[in-house]
């Protein structure tokens, strides 16, 4: 039997999926000018290091996103978490491309899905958010749990750049795969990280959304409120400096 939502969690975890992330090459196309990945072996430790940090923090958002997706007042919900996003993205760069991404992947959401819940429409998440919120908010649409929603946040933190080092570098595609798979143990780890600080709250009734699956649960209680402040907070300067450089730049490939 298969968990539910398994084939929402494929597509959105999908690199062709019409949402823009094809332009973007976090951080990698920059690195590459600066000399800081110039081969297969450091194209592996710059990902893993993008994974424990901006893959932890867009993990944990959009996990989060998923459970708030579902509360009564999910609009005001997820508008704070939109600020939190922000406030956990100290690069400007990065906030506008996480939010061009997020556009993309909202018209890609709003294509395939009505809402994400019964309590949330996808006017309300606004023109531009960010990107792991409609991640999170998508799932919640097509039935994947928060779990599946932080595993494909971290995923994506990794296979976008690493497609786009692949381009840049014009790397051996099986070599480049095999970077992904050898570092898959860590994003299913980081993917669990994510959720390890989630307070129990008192019991709620599942969500009546058709696709909704079974909600997390903290010591036996479902969880359907979220502690914004045990939300991952891991940032990585030398990303942000990269970013803000790669903005700076008049000929670039990639948009960030």
């Amino acid at each position: 039997m298969f968990a539910p939502g398994i084939a929402s969690l494929l597509a959105l975890a999908d690199q062709r999926l019409p949402s823009g992330g094809h332009v973007h090459s976090g951080g990698i196309e920059q690195a590459i000018t600066e000399g800081l990945v110039t081969g297969v072996a450091s194209l592996e430790r710059f990902l893993e290091r993008r994974l424990r940090t901006t893959g932890l923090v867009t993990a944990g958002l959009a996990a989060a996103a998923t459970v708030l997706s579902h509360s009564p007042d999910a609009p005001v919900q997820l508008a704070r978490l939109d600020a939190e996003a922000d406030a956990r993205t100290p690069s400007p760069a990065q906030r506008l491309a996480a939010r061009a991404q997020g556009r993309g992947l909202l018209r890609t959401a709003r294509a395939a899905w009505a809402a994400p819940s019964t309590t949330l429409s996808w006017s309300d998440l606004g023109a531009r958010p960010h990107h792991p919120i409609v991640l999170g908010c998508a799932c919640a649409a097509g039935g994947v749990s928060a779990e599946g929603a932080a595993l494909a946040a971290a995923y994506l933190s990794v296979s976008a750049p690493s497609t786009a080092a692949q381009r840049l570098l014009a790397l051996d595609p099986v070599s480049v795969a095999a970077v992904t798979v050898r570092l898959g143990p860590a994003i299913e780890q980081i993917a669990a990280a994510a959720l390890l600080g989630w307070p129990a709250t008192t019991p709620v009734d599942r969500p009546s959304h058709p696709e909704a699956p079974p909600l997390p649960t903290r010591g036996g209680t479902n969880v359907l409120s979220i502690d914004f402040d045990l939300l991952p907070d891991d940032s990585d300067p030398l990303l942000d400096l990269l970013a803000e450089r790669h903005a700076a730049r008049e000929e670039r490939l990639f948009a960030s």
